[in-house]
C-alpha cells in the first residue's frame, strides 16, 4: 500500500463510518478496485483507521459523554458485539474481512431492509428520544450491532435499523449509533493491536498515523452532514444507494 492508496481508504472510512452504508464494505470494495493486496497490515489498517473516525464523535459529543448516566447504556449496548468479536475474531479477520462477494450480498440485503423498514415506519409514530433509552433497548440495539461483523452490513446501519424498529426517531437512532461506536471500535482496534502488537515497518506505521488523522477529519464532516440531512429526510436514499453499489460492483468486478 502506498500513500495515495492510504489517503483514499482513509477518506472512504471517514465519510462512510457513520453513514448506514458500511464503511468496512466500502473499504473492501475500494481495496479491490485499487488492487491492494489483502495483507495482514492492510487488514489491520482497515480496522485501526476506524479509531480516527471514532475520535470525531468524542470531539462532537464530548459534553454528552461527560454525563455518566449515558455510559452504562452505551456499555450494555456494547456487550453483544464484544462477545461476538472475541469469539469469532479469527473467523472475522481471516474469512469475512476482504471477502468481496459477502460484502456485496450484505450491502444488497441491508439496503432492501432499510427501504422496507422506512416504508413500515411511515405507518407508525416514532417519538422515543435518547432520554427514553432504557437498558433493554440499549441491549437490543447492541444485538443488532453485533450482526455488523459481516462486512457490508454496516455497524451504523445495523444500530440505526434496530433503533428505528424499536420506535426511536431518526436523530436518536443516529446519535446512539455514534455513541455506541466508541467502545465498539475501541474494542476492535485494541483487540487487533493486542493480536498484531503493531509489528509493522516504519513506513507502515507512518501510513497508520496518516490514515488515523485523515479519517478523523473526514468523519467530522460526515457526521455533521448526516445529522443535517435526516432532519427532513428518511434513510431510504441510503438503502437505494447500497443496492445500486452492490449490483454495479457485482456486474463489473465479480462476474
Amino acid at each position: 500500500m502506498d500513500l495515495i492508496q492510504a489517503l483514499i481508504l482513509s477518506f472512504v472510512e471517514g465519510v462512510t463510518e457513520f453513514l448506514p452504508i458500511s464503511s468496512t464494505g466500502h473499504l473492501i470494495l475500494v481495496s479491490y478496485i485499487l488492487n491492494i493486496t489483502n495483507t495482514e497490515f492492510v487488514k489491520s489498517f482497515l480496522i485501526i483507521i476506524q479509531l480516527g473516525a471514532i475520535l470525531s464523535v468524542v470531539v462532537l459529543y464530548f459534553k454528552m459523554l461527560t454525563n455518566i448516566k449515558i455510559w452504562p447504556k452505551i456499555l450494555v449496548g456494547f456487550i453483544p458485539s464484544a462477545a461476538v468479536g472475541l469469539i469469532f475474531y479469527e473467523f472475522i479477520k481471516n474469512t469475512l474481512i476482504g471477502n468481496s462477494f459477502v460484502t456485496v450480498i450484505a450491502l444488497f440485503i441491508g439496503g432492501a431492509i432499510f427501504i422496507l423498514v422506512e416504508m413500515w415506519n411511515k405507518k407508525r409514530e416514532k417519538t422515543l428520544t435518547l432520554d427514553q433509552l432504557d437498558y433493554k433497548n440499549a441491549l437490543l440495539i447492541g444485538v443488532f450491532q453485533s450482526i455488523s461483523v459481516i462486512p457490508g452490513t454496516s455497524r451504523a446501519g445495523a444500530t440505526i435499523l434496530g433503533a428505528l424498529i424499536l420506535g426511536f426517531n431518526r436523530k436518536t437512532a443516529a446519535e446512539f449509533s455514534f455513541l455506541l461506536a466508541i467502545p465498539t471500535m475501541l474494542g476492535a482496534t485494541g483487540l487487533d493491536i493486542a493480536k498484531t502488537r503493531l509489528e509493522f515497518s516504519q513506513n507502515e506505521l507512518i501510513l497508520l498515523i496518516i490514515g488515523f488523522v485523515a479519517s478523523f477529519i473526514f468523519a467530522l464532516l460526515s457526521v455533521k452532514l448526516l445529522l443535517s440531512y435526516i432532519k427532513d429526510h428518511t434513510f431510504i436514499i441510503f438503502g437505494v444507494y447500497r443496492i445500486i453499489v452492490a449490483i454495479l460492483f457485482y456486474l463489473i468486478f465479480l462476474i
